[in-house]
């Protein structure tokens, strides 16, 4: 990179030593984030990775207090179930975007009978497929073809056909991002 002259003298815009400070006028105001907002980082992480509004993610929040294990891994066990989330892992989507379009627009069928609602929590032996039509298939096959899908061990998918098993529930391990769900506890059970 080929810099001027004034990049020689302490008045260099490429070398300042204010640049490794955030932006703003009164940087030396700020504060050391509190816990409240370390919690709320965490929920908020999660909710925006698998695409879910703050009601439901406090009914899936409900749902694992419920549940005879810890609430944490069984709050995360639920998001990994929603069909949206199985659908993106499955590569059958890009995105969980896509993958919501996909489904509200009865491209995906689970154990035979189409399904429009993205939050539909899949169990064990389902049948995850894609509507029989060319379209739908061709739609799917270009899709598959495009990325490298790395399967996980709670479902077992038949590339020819087009078509998946959920062959045990999700994991902690199962979840992918760095996520401390204690703290996502802590917040919810306020």
């Amino acid at each position: 990179m080929l810099k001027g002259v004034r990049c020689e003298t302490g008045k260099c815009a490429m070398e300042r030593q204010w640049r490794s400070k955030p932006p703003g006028m009164h940087t030396w105001r700020r504060r050391k984030t509190t816990d409240y907002a370390v919690r709320l980082r965490e929920k908020q992480k999660v909710k925006r990775y698998y695409g879910v509004l703050e009601r439901q993610f406090l009914i899936y929040f409900r749902m694992a207090e419920r549940a005879r294990t810890n609430t944490g891994q069984a709050l995360l066990s639920l998001l990994e179930r929603r069909l949206d989330n199985v659908v993106w892992k499955l590569g059958f989507a890009p995105s969980h975007r896509a993958a919501r379009q996909a489904i509200g627009h009865g491209h995906i069928y689970v154990n035979g009978r189409r399904l429009n609602r993205p939050s539909y929590l899949v169990q064990k032996s389902d049948r995850i497929g894609v509507k029989p039509s060319d379209r739908s298939r061709q739609f799917i096959r270009h899709v598959v073809g495009e990325g490298e899908v790395s399967l996980q061990s709670w479902l077992q998918l038949d590339a020819k056909s087009l078509e998946a098993v959920v062959v045990a529930m999700p994991t902690r391990e199962d979840v992918q991002i760095p996520v401390e769900e204690q703290l996502i506890i802590e917040m919810c059970s306020r």
